[in-house]
């Protein structure tokens, strides 16, 4: 595993649309692998493929505090969104930002593993919000796109 450079503002590639995967190999699963190694290294909650340069609908996430609830989504969807929630979102891409978002409450998403076996995921509170702003990433999107109340953009 290796640590990778995370893309900041600025650079094109953030706004760009990932490819899906098609490949289910060593060459996905060392990037997997690398990517977790980088956004624990960040102490992120999720990490976007497109977030190390990589245009591939592959994402990374443990929103837990004691680093035991990480997955992997490759060419993750969001199937079922239900409720609100207002609350401040940040990003390894944007470090020092933070403004506050809406976001759904609760969001199902299927996405294949690293072995292409397909599986649904269901999040809450912040793992919601955290499948929602990684999946934007792999269209283009960053959550300053969806601020409602900037507080230090």
């Amino acid at each position: 595993m290796a640590t990778r450079n995370i893309v900041k503002l600025g650079d094109d590639i953030l706004r760009k649309k990932s490819r899906p995967v098609e490949k289910f190999d060593d060459r996905l699963h060392t990037l997997l692998d690398d990517m977790r190694e980088t956004m624990y290294k960040a102490n992120g909650v999720g990490l976007a493929a497109v977030q190390v340069g990589v245009l591939k609908r592959v994402v990374v996430l443990d929103c837990t505090e004691d680093h035991t609830g990480y997955l992997e989504l490759i060419n993750p969807e969001i199937i079922e969104r239900e409720g609100e929630q207002f609350e401040a979102e940040g990003c390894l891409s944007l470090p020092g930002e933070q403004g506050v978002t809406v976001r759904p409450m609760t969001v199902k998403v299927k996405a294949q593993d690293r072995n292409g076996q397909w599986c649904v995921y269901k999040g809450t509170e912040l793992k919601a919000r955290c499948f929602c702003h990684e999946i934007d990433h792999l269209d283009g999107v960053l959550f300053i796109d969806k601020v409602i109340d900037k507080e230090n953009l």
